[in-house]
C-alpha cells in the first residue's frame, strides 16, 4: 500500500516537473509587468510628476481624517503586506517620508499607474534593484488612491 502511494506521488512529480510549451507566462515578470523589448524615452518622463493622468493634486493644509481612514483600509487590504509604515523595507520600501520626497501628482501616478513609472523613472528603478520585485499593479481606483495619499501625510505627521 504504501508503495503505491509513493509511486503515484513520484509519477505525479516527474509530470508536474516536465517540459512545457512556450505561452504568455512566459514573458511574465514578478510584480504584474509583462517583458517588452520597447526602450523608455526617459526624455519625455517628468521626475516631479511621473506617468499618468494627475498633473496636480491639490491637498489641505490639514489633514482629511474620514479620507485617511478609508486609506488605511485600502492600504491594508492592498498595500501593507509588501510596506511598512516605516522606512524599514520590508518586499517594497517603507513608507516613512514619502510625501516629504515625492509630489502629491507623483504618488498619485505611481499608485494607480506603476508599471510605465517602473519603466521610465531612474529612482524607482535603483529601488527595485534593491527590492528585487516590481510593485503589481492592484487596480486602485482613484478615491482609494486618493485616500492611500491622506493615509501617508497621516503616517509623515501632518494634522
Amino acid at each position: 500500500m504504501n508503495k503505491s502511494i509513493l509511486l503515484v506521488l513520484s509519477l505525479a512529480l516527474a509530470i508536474a516537473c516536465g517540459k512545457k510549451e512556450a505561452s504568455a507566462e512566459d514573458n511574465y515578470q514578478p510584480g504584474g509587468g509583462e517583458a517588452t523589448t520597447e526602450a523608455a524615452d526617459p526624455a519625455s518622463y517628468d521626475p516631479k510628476r511621473g506617468e499618468g493622468k494627475y498633473d496636480t493634486v491639490e491637498l489641505g493644509a490639514t489633514l482629511d481624517q474620514a479620507m485617511a481612514t478609508k486609506g488605511e483600509e485600502v492600504a491594508g487590504v492592498k498595500c501593507t503586506s509588501c510596506h511598512k509604515m516605516t522606512d524599514e523595507k520590508l518586499v517594497g520600501p517603507g513608507w516613512k517620508g514619502v510625501t516629504e520626497r515625492r509630489t502629491p501628482q507623483w504618488i498619485m501616478n505611481f499608485i494607480t499607474n506603476p508599471d510605465p513609472m517602473i519603466d521610465k523613472d531612474p529612482e524607482v528603478q535603483a529601488q527595485l534593484e534593491i527590492c528585487l520585485v516590481r510593485m503589481p499593479n492592484q487596480g486602485v481606483s482613484d478615491d482609494e488612491a486618493r485616500g492611500i495619499l491622506e493615509y501617508m501625510r497621516q503616517n509623515d505627521g501632518v494634522k
